[in-house]
């Protein structure tokens, strides 16, 4: 049997939650909340407005859906897959050049005018990715290349990538202009200047949301401020109650009972679970270091050709391989997710692993994307 005092005690803290229902949002009451919650009981909010009606959300609690870019993509090839050199069985002329280049490079691989030539092949061959290596080899050799920025802004050019092309054909073009550069600027720029524009304008759209967000919460808070000071002066030993009746409750509650809200994660294997925070990634990733399974983290952006390129394919990979967590994240939402990872390039896929990166793939590779998820999902 229980001791009449304390349920004469327990029977004063009912009445005391029927007349004021908020004292159950009280965070050393949770407990007692969640388990009125599983019993079907539905606990009102503890703040009102100043009509005594529950709090709309407005405009406010929407994200921001962004519009499509309209680029130019007339150009655009799909990036070539091929191994670093030596290449294989020759069929053109351009082939045999790249062979006698590679030897070249062989015999001289201090030269930077080899490999941005050979880079230059490879445009013609449409291999941009294969003209990236070669053009970052040569301005490695030498910074001043200004063949190395031309030949690697062709290529990005032709990967889609508007911005870093614009940015390496403006350099080559200070370095040692040339018509060819000029004509090529003529056609990414527009492009360029359209991303960066799209991007200035949802940048001001999300601050100008975050400082109307802030003005709410401090009415908000303001409100809730008032609130809680009529509710101490008609309460004023409040405090003290709740404390004795939180003890007292606490004794006839099982302590299996009193459950953490953030002791589990979902992990939503099967899913793309996208991420908006650095908090929300490590809250994901500490989840799956504990099972010590493959976590891959997919940067993306919406006015990337190559990224919407392969997300159908990402897309799909979480129902052939349900043991991975697959991650989304938009750099342009999570810019702060984005520059923990130093993301300079997308679409770039992390292979994350007991929370410490492991391998990563840049680029819409279908082919090396697969083959490294079967390689670490092991």
């Amino acid at each position: 049997m229980m001791d009449t005092e304390k349920l004469e005690d327990l029977k004063h803290f009912v009445e005391l939650c029927k007349e004021n229902p908020s004292i159950l949002q009280n965070p050393s009451l949770t407990f007692f909340k969640s388990f009125l919650e599983s019993l079907g009981a539905q606990v009102p909010p503890s703040v009102k407005s100043e009509q005594g009606g529950e709090e709309h959300h407005d405009e406010l609690d929407e994200d921001i859906i962004e519009s499509d870019v309209e680029l130019d993509n007339t150009d655009i090839v799909e990036p070539d897959n091929d191994p670093p050199q030596q290449m294989g069985d020759f069929i053109s002329k351009l082939d045999e050049a790249i062979s006698h280049l590679t030897e070249a490079i062989l015999l001289n691989s201090t030269s930077a005018i080899l490999y941005a030539t050979r880079a230059n092949v490879f445009i013609k061959l449409k291999k941009p990715n294969a003209a990236i290596r070669d053009a970052d080899a040569a301005l490695k050799v030498n910074p001043v290349s200004a063949k190395g920025y031309k030949v690697r802004g062709m290529a990005r050019a032709m990967l889609g990538l508007w911005k870093e092309a614009a940015s390496d054909l403006r350099v080559a073009s200070m370095i040692d202009f040339d018509e060819e550069i000029a004509e090529i600027l003529k056609k990414v720029e527009p492009n360029a200047h359209k991303i960066e524009e799209h991007c200035r304008k949802y940048q001001r759209l999300r601050e100008e949301k975050k400082l109307r967000k802030i003005e709410r919460d401090s009415q908000q808070r303001q409100a809730e401020s008032k609130l809680m000071k009529r509710v101490k002066r008609k309460n004023s030993n409040l405090n003290m109650k709740l404390l004795h009746w939180h003890q007292f409750i606490i004794s006839f509650v099982p302590k299996a009972d009193i459950h953490d809200p953030d002791s589990t994660s979902d992990l939503n294997y099967g899913k793309i679970v996208g991420i908006h925070s650095v908090s929300e990634l490590e809250t994901k990733l500490n989840a799956v270091s504990k099972v010590s399974r493959l976590a891959i983290l997919y940067f993306t952006a919406t006015w990337c050709g190559p990224c919407r390129f392969i997300s159908p394919f990402y897309t799909s990979l979480p129902e052939k391989y349900p043991k991975v967590a697959f991650l989304k994240a938009d750099i342009d939402e999570a810019r702060d997710v984005a520059s923990r990872w130093n993301v300079s390039s997308v679409p770039a896929f992390f292979f994350i692993k007991n929370g410490k990166e492991v391998d990563k793939v840049v680029g819409a590779d279908k082919n090396s994307l697969e083959k490294k998820i079967a390689q670490y999902a092991g």
